[in-house]
């Protein structure tokens, strides 16, 4: 799945594609949140993005569905 992390007073936002779920990354931030500290998330090669907690502005879930392969249905006449 696809995290794209907005942060305060930055103009682009972090993309970062994790094998973790949606719930899994929000009790992340919460926890981060409620200790005051760094929002950390790993991607699915290992590496570690990390942001303040309360700059965090939202977070934006896509998953993976895979490209369609092909031209359309194939019918037989």
């Amino acid at each position: 799945m696809e995290v794209k992390i907005g942060v305060q007073n930055a103009a682009r936002e972090l993309s970062v594609e994790t094998e973790s779920t949606a719930d899994e990354v929000l009790e992340a931030l919460n926890a981060a949140l409620s200790a005051e500290s760094v929002f950390s998330i790993s991607d699915a090669k290992g590496r570690t993005v990390a942001v303040p907690a309360d700059k965090v502005a939202y977070l934006y879930f896509t998953s993976d569905t895979g490209r369609p392969v092909g031209f359309g249905l194939a019918t037989g006449v």
